[in-house]
């Protein structure tokens, strides 16, 4: 495979120090999207709130996520956000997504490949005033009973993966907000 190479002229120093910035930010931990991950894996739904909510606010229409389009519901759009800021962790995760696991399907599972590292499993929900949620707290509630009532650890659990070491996220979103709770 032949490569074409590129000398990048800069304009001046405060574009040299942007670009110097930008490279070192992709390689510091928790940085960006590894901001959220980190967040996760340590349980703290305050930073991944505040994460997914900035960027949210920052990059999405309020409408992104609210209409059912050509591509499927509403909840597809925050789904595939999410897979998003996942995928670089399948190097020590197997990243699964609506897979069939208990007596349902799951949106989003993380799979460690030791199973002595914690394990992950997300359900989204779209708030939805025609149901009896209320407020994004019912949402979120609600999803959170649906991993429990449908057993979504079951495939975990075979695979010998203790059951403490598996963390359980619902996410209730509504257009640019998002709320999220540990079960």
């Amino acid at each position: 495979m032949q490569r074409d190479w590129y000398v990048l002229g800069v304009t001046n120093l405060e574009v040299a120090m942007l670009l110097e910035n930008l490279v070192r930010g992709w390689f510091e931990e928790g940085k960006y999207f590894g901001r959220f991950v980190t967040a996760m894996f340590r349980g703290n739904v305050e930073d991944m709130e505040e994460y997914m909510n900035g960027i949210m606010l920052k990059t999405m229409s309020f409408f992104d996520g609210e209409k059912e389009s050509e591509t499927g519901t509403p909840e597809k759009f925050y789904h595939g956000l999410v897979l998003g800021l996942l995928v670089d962790r399948s190097g020590e995760y197997d990243v699964r997504s609506n897979r069939e696991s208990g007596f349902g399907r799951y949106d989003v599972m993380l799979e460690p490949k030791c199973i002595s590292d914690p394990a992950v499993i997300m359900e989204f929900k779209v708030h939805n005033s025609r149901r009896s949620e209320k407020t994004l707290e019912d949402t979120v509630t609600n999803a959170l009973r649906q991993i429990d009532e449908k057993k979504y650890e079951t495939e975990l659990l075979a695979r010998g993966i203790r059951e403490e070491n598996i963390l359980k996220y619902g996410f209730a979103f509504k257009g640019r907000q998002c709320l999220i709770r540990k079960g």
